[in-house]
């Protein structure tokens, strides 16, 4: 096969094979975070809504669904993606994959694919769930999927970079656990960053988190803390900078074989 044809056939193979794992814990993956989801309109929409009824005019409960999303949407993206590709380095069939007919596209393509689709999905789920407990009005939801897809790419890149630098699989929970996390709830998933008294509000404006969550939540309400020309500026940014480095572990072969 020649080099400049592009080989839909490999991709699909890899996207197949890393579906077929999401599908075989299809109902656990799912019973999850629709508890969860639950588990925080109980806690936060009773405990905290019934004392902070509104934010910008947004009904709180509704207001903490695209955080839902987000929050859920990062952990998942990075751990289906790292963990995609770090099998393959863990079993040492990773050679196999270097040594098939596939460009470096081809197989990012093939585990970022399938990593986003599952995240996707996730996210999703809890916005079904969401409607259970609040009227969520989506008010571009075609530009609300292109959030969700740039994002759900960008991370699922940035866990794809994670699963090739860990070097076992405890390293695999650091970034989301110790960095993501708390970015994400520090990132105005669950309030407004305007309520913040300064210096903490410009403080939390160096949060990238806060420009991801605030552009998707704006595609709900139309109303968001930071100008969605910079959301979508900082996403698109972020998208290229994990391309960039996934681009690089492929011309330098760093930790694929070693």
């Amino acid at each position: 096969m020649s080099a400049s044809v592009f080989n839909a056939h490999g991709v699909w193979a890899i996207y197949k094979f890393e579906m077929h794992r999401f599908k075989r814990t299809l109902w656990t993956g799912l019973a999850v975070p629709v508890i969860t989801t639950s588990l925080y309109f109980v806690v936060f929409g009773s405990a905290i809504g019934s004392r902070m009824t509104e934010i910008n005019g947004i009904p709180y409960g509704s207001f903490i669904v695209p955080g839902l999303m987000m929050l859920s949407l990062f952990t998942e993206s990075i751990f289906n993606a790292s963990f995609g590709i770090h099998m393959p380095r863990f079993t040492g069939t990773i050679y196999e994959i270097l040594s098939a007919p596939l460009s470096a596209l081809e197989t990012v393509l093939g585990y970022v694919g399938a990593a986003a689709t599952k995240s996707m999905t996730v996210a999703l789920v809890i916005l079904l769930t969401a409607n259970l407990f609040v009227d969520v009005h989506v008010e571009h939801p075609f530009l609300m999927l292109l959030f969700l897809i740039l994002i759900a790419a960008t991370f699922c890149l940035f866990g794809f970079i994670v699963g090739i630098w860990a070097k076992g699989f405890e390293q695999l929970q650091v970034i989301p656990l110790l960095v993501v996390t708390p970015l994400t709830f520090l990132g105005g998933s669950f309030y407004s960053i305007e309520m913040l008294p300064e210096p903490w509000r410009t403080i939390t404006l160096f949060n990238p988190i806060v420009y991801l969550i605030n552009g998707f939540r704006w595609t709900f309400f139309g109303t968001s803390d930071v100008p969605v020309l910079w959301s979508l500026l900082a996403t698109s940014a972020f998208f290229l900078i994990c391309l960039a480095v996934v681009f690089w572990i492929f011309r330098t072969g760093y930790r694929l074989k070693s």
